[in-house]
């Protein structure tokens, strides 16, 4: 009984927080008001052949007008760097450099935002990934709201593009992982850094105070830099917030099941600041409880669980811009996918053999 208990007070609970986060809806608006602050959106890229010209020109398209484009291509083995030359020959606002080698103590990705926040002008520093595509009006409506609730950093969890069925099993993970454990509002209403989230693929952050803070080289070594950089950035008393991109970044990770098993692997653990036995009891609550419950024959109880569940997978569909049935049926599947997404992280960070794109990441202590 005491099990039952426990399960569906978590349960309860993280039905609880999601149905805070509906209510509350933690997204990007629309602003009528204007804006013309200069920007600088700064893009590490490496291997990026394929995407990143589709981003270059869907911020071409945006309707704000006053920023400059800095592409830093960071040792790349394709024809990233030869791609954004070409574009950037047609318009003086995009530019593109030559990542240094990388340093020692450093991650990759992290000193490539490092060095592009050097070269940056801009009044505000706007990071996004080389694989996304913008929506006209994004720019205006993220500084709008760094202005009304005067922000250090604005951070954005981008609507994901699924195709294959092995994306459909892995990336709404991402937020349900998200939406089902953290009340997104407190990341700004809070001044606890007990509550930070943020994702590396939109990060826009008041200039003067990362120039001050050099919020990158803080976290030269971190895995999960974005979600480190948040919690610093509360702890030293500045204002930020997290919010849904409701369509205004979109992105596609992934292109199949095993590149989405090790893209999401990389981070699983850090996520859970590399506390085994913390990932290993949220699996036992969240996977097994429904089993337990199975074999035990209390069909009432079960009934209840799969009822909660499928009101929480609806409502983190809904607000994440994805196919509801899509992941209600393939809910079993996707926590199958979670078990095999955290045995990999779990063997990469005991076996220090986390590499992306090429490099290999070394575990923090």
């Amino acid at each position: 009984m005491i099990l039952y208990y426990v399960i569906f007070f978590f349960l309860i609970i993280r039905f609880a927080i999601t149905l805070f986060n509906f209510i509350s809806n933690p997204k990007l608006t629309t602003s009528v008001t204007q804006f013309s602050d200069p920007v600088s959106i700064l893009i590490p890229a490496r291997n990026e052949e394929k995407n990143i010209v589709r981003l270059l020109q869907s911020i071409q398209e945006q309707d704000y007008q006053n920023y400059e484009v800095i592409v830093l291509d960071d040792d790349s083995e394709d024809r990233t760097f030869e791609a954004c030359s070409v574009f950037a020959e047609k318009d003086k606002r995009f530019q593109v450099l030559k990542g240094e080698p990388l340093r020692a103590g450093w991650l990759g990705k992290n000193f490539a935002c490092h060095q592009l926040a050097k070269q940056a002008k801009g009044k505000y520093l706007l990071f996004l990934d080389a694989d996304e595509k913008v929506k006209e009006g994004l720019i205006n409506n993220s500084i709008n709201r760094m202005k009304i609730s005067h922000l250090a950093l604005l951070s954005l969890f981008t609507n994901q593009i699924m195709i294959t069925t092995g994306e459909y099993a892995v990336v709404p993970l991402m937020h349900f992982l998200l939406l089902n454990l953290l009340p997104l509002r407190l990341v700004r209403l809070s001044k606890s850094a007990s509550f930070s989230a943020a994702s590396g693929q939109f990060m826009l952050f008041e200039a003067s105070i990362y120039r001050n803070e050099q919020w990158h080289k803080r976290v030269k070594d971190k895995v999960v830099e974005d979600i480190e950089i948040m919690k610093i950035l509360k702890q030293r008393g500045y204002v930020a917030e997290t919010l849904l991109a409701n369509g205004y970044v979109k992105c596609r990770m992934y292109t199949g099941y095993r590149d989405a098993v090790s893209g999401f692997s990389k981070n699983l653990l850090a996520g859970f600041n590399n506390n085994i036995a913390a990932l290993i009891c949220y699996l036992l609550l969240v996977i097994l409880g429904p089993v337990f419950i199975a074999l035990y024959l209390n069909w009432s109880l079960l009934f209840f669980y799969i009822t909660l569940i499928v009101l929480t997978r609806l409502m983190i569909s809904l607000m994440s811009g994805q196919r509801a049935a899509f992941n209600i049926l393939l809910h079993p599947v996707q926590m199958i996918s979670l078990l095999v997404i955290a045995a990999v992280s779990v063997q990469k960070y005991l076996t220090k053999s986390i590499t992306w794109k090429g490099r290999t990441i070394i575990n923090e202590n």
